[in-house]
């Protein structure tokens, strides 16, 4: 009877919020095995984590589970490393992989900064894709025009 009236609603008794099966990126400072396996060992700690992935090249960490990401980011930061939500995409989701706020030198390759998009950055784009649209290896014309 108990699990008929969860599927109804219930008494309100066992209300627990399930959390759903997410994937939780982070950028994590790690530069020695030690590093790493301090960082596996607090974030492995974590309830409802299912899978770790650690790239120490990228310092990319790859938590997947039942976990809310503030708190693997606040684990990841009681080892004492500096760590941050991974803050790349790949660069070709991002129309304009090299302008100033997306480039980061420091980026794993193939990777740029994550940009937000605002409505100033909105209009300057609307004055730009002409010129770059212009010389794209797309444009049939490319050769004609140069």
């Amino acid at each position: 009877m108990g699990y008929l009236s969860d599927l109804m609603g219930g008494d309100g008794h066992h209300k627990k919020k399930k959390k759903q099966l997410q994937t939780v990126e982070l950028k994590v400072r790690m530069d020695c095995d030690g590093c790493e396996l301090k960082v596996k060992k607090a974030l492995s700690s974590l309830s409802g984590v299912k899978s770790m992935e650690i790239n120490r090249k990228q310092h990319k960490v790859t938590v997947t589970g039942y976990v809310e990401a503030n708190k693997v980011l606040k684990a990841a930061k009681s080892t004492g490393k500096k760590a941050e939500i991974w803050p790349y995409v790949p660069y070709n989701l991002v129309a304009h992989p090299y302008a100033a706020p997306a480039y980061d030198k420091k980026a794993p390759p193939g990777y740029v900064r994550r940009v937000e998009n605002t409505p100033s950055s909105g209009t300057m784009t609307s004055y730009e894709d002409p010129y770059v649209t212009m010389f794209s290896d797309e444009n049939p014309n490319a050769c004609s025009i140069m």
